[in-house]
């Protein structure tokens, strides 16, 4: 099976998708109602949201009305140019993309300060205009730097982007990914090193994105983990281990488990689902997994 990478189906993203005719969506997204109204509906007590680029051979319009129809709240890592067809569906944005370079070159590089900083600042005011809060932002690969070089990097390159976060009310989130499987030399790739980095900018502007496949490849002891450093997380991606696809029995992680530590601490914010479909019918995959989350 192919191995699928994020980074090279955003690049596929912006570069566009084909055309549908509308028939065909709007066909699709009735069918998509139909098998949504057989589901209970959901407790609510998670937010959840849905990660655009794992559904990327769906029309926005398509994955919009099925994932509302489902009582997903959101999309998510979606930029400017897709905003409003989620406002059309009434749905959030809960972590938004588009000023990041890419997951490499990041902030703890001191040769992409500049251009981080302008992406960044011209980009914090238009989330804000359009209602939206949290902004992913990434470490970027080591290369070398040691944990005490790759924090004062980050602060010296974040500090001032924080300060227009907080006059918009915008809150920059690092992701925090595996440097094992996925994503080679990437350096906030344990929970302690992103926690570290939030207290030295200090600032509740800045938080993480705790994606419980990474850190489960990472570091495992999830739920321990989430519960000592909540407070520190902002949002939360979903995936089964090993292999980033369904949430079902072929993979180690108990995500019921897992959603009810998460709602013990009082967490108000998203949890994305960001997993691969092995199953051809896709939605029905994420279906399943909203069902699995619903605690």
């Amino acid at each position: 099976m192919a191995t699928w990478n994020r980074r090279a189906a955003v690049k596929g993203l912006l570069a566009g998708t084909a055309a549908v005719s509308a028939l065909g969506v709007a066909g699709a997204c009735v069918a998509e109602g139909k098998k949504a109204d057989q589901a209970p509906p959901l407790k609510g007590n998670i937010k959840q949201s849905v990660c655009r680029w794992c559904f990327q051979d769906l029309p926005l319009d398509q994955l919009c009305a099925a994932a509302k129809a489902m009582g997903i709240r959101g999309i998510d890592l979606v930029g400017p140019q897709d905003w409003p067809t989620l406002q059309k569906y009434g749905l959030d944005s809960p972590m938004c993309n588009g000023a990041e370079i890419n997951l490499t070159d990041g902030f703890n590089d001191p040769q992409f300060h500049a251009r981080l900083q302008k992406q960044y600042a011209e980009m914090i005011p238009r989330v804000a205009a359009a209602g939206y809060t949290n902004l992913i932002c990434f470490s970027g690969s080591r290369r070398g730097l040691s944990d005490a070089a790759g924090w004062d990097n980050c602060v010296r390159g974040l500090a001032p982007l924080l300060k227009l976060a907080q006059q918009h009310k915008v809150v920059l989130v690092m992701e925090l990914l595996n440097s094992k499987v996925d994503h080679k030399d990437y350096q906030c790739d344990r929970t302690s090193w992103g926690v570290e980095l939030a207290r030295k900018l200090d600032s509740e502007h800045f938080r993480l994105l705790y994606d419980i496949y990474h850190m489960q490849i990472n570091e495992g002891d999830v739920i321990r983990t989430l519960t000592q450093h909540h407070e520190y997380i902002a949002h939360y991606h979903t995936a089964g281990v090993p292999g980033r696809h369904e949430l079902d029995d072929q993979q180690e992680l108990n995500y019921p488990a897992i959603m009810r530590a998460i709602q013990v601490t009082g967490f108000k914010g998203y949890v994305a689902q960001e997993f691969m479909p092995r199953q051809a019918d896709k939605l029905a995959s994420l279906r399943q997994a909203v069902q699995l989350c619903d605690v």
